[in-house]
């Protein structure tokens, strides 16, 4: 179809989309970024952030943490760390998270230990974002 976008996104543990679409907004790691049918090749690396996937009026927002966006003739490629539909978050849930994080940073009691506990944390910000967004 020449008006329709064909989009794949891929994480490690499985391919969460793969169809036609009108249009993908990325979180590219220069600023947010529009795909739509015949777009000019581009590659990018992602930022972590909400992936928004527009068809016939719907938009499925996906949280993605790092990767790369391939934009080609054929259409677009999103090669994600992590892949998490925004829909099946569940906010409490994440506020708890948040709040372990926090706490698991404060009692780090080593270098490795408070930077792992760093990039648990902001990932869980840049979820908690992304759901707000």
């Amino acid at each position: 179809m020449a008006d329709k976008l064909h989009f794949a996104l891929v994480s490690p543990e499985r391919e969460m989309f793969n169809g036609e679409v009108d249009h993908v907004v990325v979180p590219g790691s220069e600023g947010e970024f529009g795909v739509m049918p015949n777009h000019a090749p581009v590659m990018s690396v992602i930022k972590p952030g909400a992936l928004r996937v527009i068809d016939g009026g719907v938009e499925r927002r996906i949280f993605v943490n790092g990767g790369f966006a391939d934009v080609t003739p054929e259409g677009l490629t999103v090669l994600a760390e992590e892949a998490i539909d925004i829909a099946d978050v569940d906010a409490a849930e994440l506020d708890q998270q948040l709040k372990n994080a926090q706490e698991d940073l404060r009692d780090a009691n080593s270098d490795e230990k408070r930077e792992a506990a760093q990039r648990a944390l902001t990932r869980l910000e840049m979820m908690k974002a992304a759901l707000a967004a």
